[in-house]
């Protein structure tokens, strides 16, 4: 069980606990694609925003987090505005 915190940087901040890396990797890309969706970005600004920031946040997840918190270890990430925060349960 680990606990995933994420802020968007002057737009949202959210938290989500479970004990699926992918499913979090789901959730962070829904909500945050969600925030980025309803910010009034053009379409060209939305796409470079999900390419750039969100993908490899997303991916890292799955990955560099995941190695983290099975270890025992908290994980972060920021790629410009967003940052993610991956917490083992206590």
């Amino acid at each position: 069980m680990f606990k995933m915190t994420w802020a968007l940087v002057a737009e949202h901040a959210d938290e989500w606990t479970g004990d699926d890396f992918g499913q979090a990797a789901s959730v962070l890309n829904e909500k945050v694609g969600a925030a980025v969706a309803g910010s009034g970005m053009k379409p060209e600004a939305q796409a470079h925003f999900r390419e750039t920031f969100l993908a490899p946040v997303r991916d890292g997840i799955r990955r560099e987090g995941r190695a983290a918190v099975e270890a025992g270890h908290a994980w972060d990430d920021a790629a410009g505005p967003l940052l993610v925060v991956l917490t083992p349960a206590a």
